[in-house]
């Protein structure tokens, strides 16, 4: 998990706690601090520090560098093959690492899982919206070619296959989306569970994130590496390009409606 200065305070708190329910407890959790943080974050982590001990490992970035940076450099202290990662407003369901480990346990060679996340705006209970992400290999492939095949805040990977690939890397908002790429081309099998695994927060700034030109460039960098990478047709790169890019510079509210009618259930 990473966590910068305009995180809230409490999500936090929920954020963590609920990792600590797990029906499989975690015996190692990396917490990455990018940057200096407020004294409301500090004070959540000094009291789960004090709660779980030696179990909560907190990494301090001197500055901010981003989501990517931060993820890189707290996978290096992760001891296990296996991680799980979650964004720090976010609540897991208490089952999500017991059916995600089960995945791995079955099938030695899945190397990413993620499932199902509910979207809301206030109250977990109530979701707003669900995003499903395809279950098989082959599907996930397709898939890849259009839109992210994983959902990155409930996501479990193997730390030898993100490595292998070359791990987070600089892309503008869609760092997770590059890396899912790279790693399927090199190999990686996935698959995701057709069951609700986490809560995510949705307010209106996760549709402004997703708008404007820098955002819309950052598609469109990424639609080229999967054209050249013989991912997608020139067609596929074509289509892509219109469509996103347009989804991109459309307003704030427009877009809004567009991805809860057409890119989620």
């Amino acid at each position: 998990m990473s966590v910068y200065y305009k995180e809230n305070a409490d999500f936090l708190k929920q954020s963590m706690e609920s990792i600590l329910r797990q029906t499989v407890p975690t015996d190692d959790f990396v917490l990455v601090c990018d940057g200096p943080l407020t004294e409301e974050l500090d004070a959540v982590i000094e009291r789960m520090q004090d709660q779980i001990g030696e179990i909560l490992r907190v990494v301090r970035l001197k500055k901010n560098g981003g989501l990517g940076k931060a993820l890189n450099e707290g996978l290096k202290y992760c001891k296990h093959e296996i991680v799980a990662r979650m964004d720090s407003d976010d609540i897991s369901l208490p089952d999500r690492c017991e059916k995600q480990l089960l995945v791995f346990k079955k099938d030695k060679r899945i190397d990413i899982c993620s499932g199902t996340v509910s979207e809301f705006i206030l109250y977990p209970e109530i979701p707003d919206a669900l995003r499903v992400v395809p279950e098989t290999q082959e599907e996930i492939i397709r898939f890849a070619k259009w839109r992210n095949p994983f959902n990155h805040p409930c996501v479990m990977y193997k730390k030898s296959a993100v490595q292998t690939a070359g791990g987070y890397q600089d892309f503008y908002l869609l760092e997770d989306y590059y890396l899912w790429i790279r790693m399927i081309l090199n190999g990686s099998q996935g698959y995701n569970i057709q069951e609700v695994l986490l809560h995510m927060r949705a307010g209106e700034g996760m549709y402004k994130r997703r708008g404007g030109m820098k955002y819309a460039k950052s598609q469109i960098r990424l639609l080229r590496f999967m054209y050249e990478s013989g991912l997608i047709k020139y067609n596929d790169f074509l289509l892509g390009g219109v469509l996103r890019g347009t989804a991109s510079i459309l307003p704030n509210t427009w877009r809004k409606s567009f991805y809860k009618s057409a890119l989620r259930e």
